[in-house]
């Protein structure tokens, strides 16, 4: 164990909420929640203006629009919450070269092992803890000065310690628990509050009559392991008297990369089922090129109308990126499953990363074929051939970024009945003017996200194209 809380864990607040709010002027001060908007959608995030009327993240939607009507409901845009991630990552890594990070807006952070390491190394004990407030003080300053979010930040001996500083730090604050405090501060929490315990081991210990961290470390490491394991009870005795020696790992990797949807009805049909496939294809593809990563082994998830869950797979002899391979794989493994009953989720994901692309045969072979028109048209209702595809129609979803060709760049905020209504405003902009257009309005295309703000709190340079969409890239934002 460390003698000097040198291990910090930055948690950044409300952070999907909180990066809408940055994005729309006419929704700071306002309770919004991100997350899925069907009659099955959870809450991915809810701003702290929403939580005041209880709503959290995991709850179902529906309940969250009893509890808040009037918050704004967003779908998410993981592109903008990936820029401002990769921001805050690199200012962490000015302070050391271990981050670790654990998803888009939290990481762990070794500053022994950063340029303030020597400083520290020699350091007494008051000087020293001195010191690390002094950089997560400068570190949350300069977090909010590059983007306008607020972060809070945790400091101690060890990973376990820093994550549970960083809890009571909540919302934009700061805690440090000094080395040796470790048993007074984790004695009157409740059990949940060490990671690895959930629901089912919450439940084993209290019918044993443990329901603090203190009841614990009092239990000894014996009976826990006869309780949970010798595994399992050992690491929870070690966590509850305070030890903890985790390293912090550097640039800790993803494993996959992959994306779902829960449906308001079963889906019965395979037919659907397989278009739903190639949907999700398609959003993981994107989300795969954004992270700048291939991947070896497609997954498919399926969720079934009694609730039961199976996974299937198929490893590629390379790793690709190809959405014509990736979509393929993933509706041949879909064809395998049994749909009976319906299915209420489906998910497509891609592991065993890789940082690149090999030419895969396949996937040229799968090009070529679709570049032929070789492959089996779709079957006609009626006799004859099938009548060529109507153009279709664009779904805008609230939150999205968008350009208009007269008024420049905005976000949506609803449509329905063939109309889409736009606010147009931007990160710097003060709150705008709300127009409403046909859903399939030729002046209205989708954008990419704008940039938070620039080193001096307004717009990066950029132009002013910023926030249209790339050229020969028709998915946008």
């Amino acid at each position: 164990m460390r003698s000097l809380p040198s291990i910090i864990h930055l948690d950044m607040d409300a952070f999907f909420a909180a990066v809408e709010q940055a994005s729309k002027p006419s929704l700071r001060g306002k309770p919004v929640i991100v997350g899925g908007l069907g009659g099955r959608g959870v809450v991915s995030t809810a701003s702290y203006e929403a939580r005041k009327f209880g709503v959290h993240s995991a709850m179902p939607m529906a309940q969250a629009r009893r509890l808040c009507p009037n918050a704004a409901f967003l779908s998410g845009r993981f592109e903008a919450y990936r820029q401002v991630s990769e921001l805050v990552m690199g200012l962490l890594r000015e302070l050391s070269p271990l981050v670790q990070p654990l998803s888009l807006d939290e990481a762990f952070v070794d500053l022994e092992a950063g340029p303030y390491g020597p400083a520290l190394a020699a350091a007494d004990h008051g000087t020293g803890e001195r010191l690390v407030l002094a950089l997560a003080e400068d570190l949350r300053a300069d977090i909010q000065r590059r983007t306008g979010l607020t972060a809070s930040v945790g400091a101690a001996g060890s990973k376990l310690m820093a994550k549970i500083a960083s809890e009571q730090a909540k919302p934009d604050g700061l805690v440090l628990i000094e080395p040796g405090q470790e048993r007074v501060v984790l004695g009157p929490m409740p059990v949940r509050a060490l990671p690895g315990i959930g629901p089912a081991t919450e439940q084993v210990l209290r019918r044993a009559g443990l329901n603090t961290v203190a009841d614990l470390a009092l239990a000894g490491e014996a009976e826990l392991v006869q309780l949970l394991g010798r595994a399992h009870g050992t690491g929870v005795h070690q966590m509850s008297i305070g030890l903890d020696d985790r390293p912090v790992v550097a640039d800790q990797d993803a494993k996959s990369v992959s994306v779902e949807d829960t449906f308001e009805v079963d889906l019965a049909d395979r037919e659907r089922v397989l278009r739903e496939v190639d949907v999700l294809a398609a959003r993981c593809v994107r989300r795969l090129r954004a992270a700048g990563r291939s991947g070896r082994t497609v997954v498919l998830k399926v969720r079934r109308f009694d609730f039961s869950t199976l996974t299937r797979s198929e490893t590629l002899r390379g790793p690709t990126d190809d959405e014509a391979v990736i979509t393929e794989t993933a509706r041949r493994l879909a064809s395998q499953v049994d749909i009976t009953g319906g299915v209420r989720l489906l998910g497509v994901g891609v592991a065993q990363l890789a940082d690149y692309t090999q030419e895969d045969l396949f996937a040229q072979a799968v090009r070529e074929e679709a570049e032929s028109g070789e492959q089996e048209p779709v079957a006609a209702e009626a006799e004859g051939a099938a009548e060529p595809a109507a153009p279709s129609t664009p779904h805008w979803m609230p939150g999205q970024d968008v350009h208009h060709g007269e008024f420049g760049p905005g976000w949506v905020q609803g449509s329905g009945v063939g109309r889409v209504t736009v606010r147009f405003e931007t990160p710097w902009s003060g709150p705008g003017r709300v127009r409403t257009f046909a859903v399939d309005d030729p002046a209205l295309e989708p954008a990419r996200p704008l940039p938070l703000r620039g080193s001096e709190g307004g717009p990066d340079e950029g132009g002013p194209d910023e926030g249209r969409p790339d050229e020969g890239d028709g998915t946008g934002g």
